[in-house]
């Protein structure tokens, strides 16, 4: 379905009273700035999308905080700052871009601050801020020169389509991982089966056969109905741990907010860290964004999400504003798809899951409530599903299936979807040039080669 432009139009657009309110016949507000209705939807499904995306991040709000504080910086502080990141930055999707998505600090960001920089390197975590801040700064000037949406229409469609697919696999291995149903053997760095015979694994499984028969059944609401039936079955199994006290004032964000060391993140030592930043954010920024689109049905014929620039502005803005705060790396969440399939087509979803995340503010013990265990299914269902856009890569062709199939399983073998999508780009140009099809490498690919050999380095 084409994308519509959904821009808030003047006040002299719509028919209103003196106080602003919609005369009777005229257009809702809400369909004036969303276009719900014309994108297919109604602000009940909007509803339900936003509090399907909100359950399935919550766990950020915990997560993410608990790592920080392994770096140094105070728990109660940041897990205030994290939220409040969250907030005005999946705003900023929904009132802007017009988009469903969760913008919140990447796992993967905070991993590479928190265990690399600062656990390994010992760099202080107000100059691994500075790191961060330093990659948005460099989002928003591709941005605003037009870079950004240019190597994302270069992409070639059948990297689109591998794209939906890798980002597919990789929500659904984590949906195996939080469950226990894979682990990882310390003796051999492979993956394994787990333990069936425990709680979470069974909740989930349990979980994905209901979230199926519900889909099935085609009954709205089915990732929360599913995620609260886990939750409330995993209180006696144990699993799902009920705080002492749901409700308390949040920390002040003053100790870590606006401690960021600028001009020490600028060390020349520095710099293969904020193009890892950068490249690895980059990459997987645009795949979600095409992947989670593709699910909504907001790209057209080519694969594109018009009006592009919008989400770069806004995830330009998170990466510089949520360093500010004390949040690295932020991002579109892989779990976004959560509030997709349930039906989400507009920023009206994010508005709504970003009243969820501004809740925990008064609730944050709350995001504690919702196990691992209860949103693994949903990341399973979702991310198997997602395969089926392989269906539209073409496998007769050596030059177009081998670049795509690379880019789903380094995903899955490197653990990191940006690092799969630049494996894929590689791919796609080398095919190309070894079997003398140079007319089919647009020349923007040759340029993003050289980047993607320094950071190709930086892995080694």
């Amino acid at each position: 379905m084409p994308h519509t432009d959904s821009r808030p139009p003047s006040p002299d657009t719509a028919s209103q009273d003196g106080d602003g309110a919609a005369r009777p016949g005229a257009t809702p507000r809400w369909e004036r700035w969303f276009a719900v209705r014309a994108r297919g939807s109604t602000p009940r499904t909007e509803v339900i999308a936003g509090l399907s995306m909100f359950v399935a991040t919550a766990y950020a709000a915990v997560v993410v905080p608990g790592q920080l504080a392994k770096a140094g910086m105070p728990h109660g502080p940041v897990t205030t700052a994290v939220i409040i990141a969250i907030v005005l930055a999946t705003l900023g999707m929904g009132l802007i871009a017009n988009l469903p998505f969760v913008i919140a600090p990447g796992l993967g960001g905070v991993a590479l601050v928190a265990v690399t920089l600062v656990g390994q390197d010992h760099v202080p975590w107000d100059a691994a801020l500075g790191m961060v801040l330093w990659s948005g700064v460099a989002f928003l000037l591709l941005t605003v020169f037009g870079i950004r949406d240019l190597i994302t229409r270069l992409m070639p469609l059948n990297l689109k389509y591998a794209i939906s697919a890798g980002l597919g696999l990789y929500i659904a291995l984590l949906g195996f991982r939080d469950s226990g149903l894979v682990v990882a053997k310390p003796d051999s760095d492979s993956l394994t089966l787990g333990a069936l015979s425990e709680a979470p694994g069974l909740l989930a499984l349990g979980g994905l056969v209901l979230l199926t028969a519900l889909s099935a059944r085609k009954v709205p609401g089915a990732f929360l109905i599913t995620m609260a039936a886990v939750t409330i079955a995993g209180i006696p199994a144990g699993v799902t741990e009920v705080p002492d006290h749901l409700f308390g004032a949040p920390d002040s964000p003053g100790p870590v907010a606006f401690h960021v060391d600028v001009l020490g993140a600028l060390k020349p030592e520095y710099f293969p860290y904020i193009f890892a930043f950068f490249v690895s954010e980059f990459f997987s920024m645009t795949g979600t964004l095409l992947a989670v689109s593709g699910r909504a049905k907001l790209l057209n014929a080519d694969g594109n999400l018009p009006h592009m620039r919008r989400p770069f502005y806004v995830d330009s803005a998170a990466v510089i504003g949520g360093a500010g705060l004390g949040a690295p790396s932020m991002t579109a969440y892989l779990e976004s798809s959560a509030g997709a399939d349930s039906g989400g087509r507009t920023g009206l979803s994010s508005v709504v899951a970003a009243g969820g995340f501004a809740a925990l503010l008064l609730i944050t013990p709350f995001a504690t409530l919702i196990p691992s265990a209860a949103t693994a299914p949903v990341l399973m269902y979702i991310g198997l599903n997602m395969l089926g856009a392989l269906r539209n890569v073409d496998f007769s062709e050596p030059t177009a299936a081998l670049p795509a199939a690379l880019l789903v399983a380094t995903t899955v073998f490197f653990g990191n979807f940006g690092t799969g999508i630049a494996v894929g780009l590689a791919a796609h140009v080398l095919v190309k040039a070894a079997a003398g099809r140079f007319k089919e490498i647009p020349w923007g690919l040759w340029v993003v080669m050289i980047p993607l050999g320094y950071y190709f380095y930086t892995l080694v």
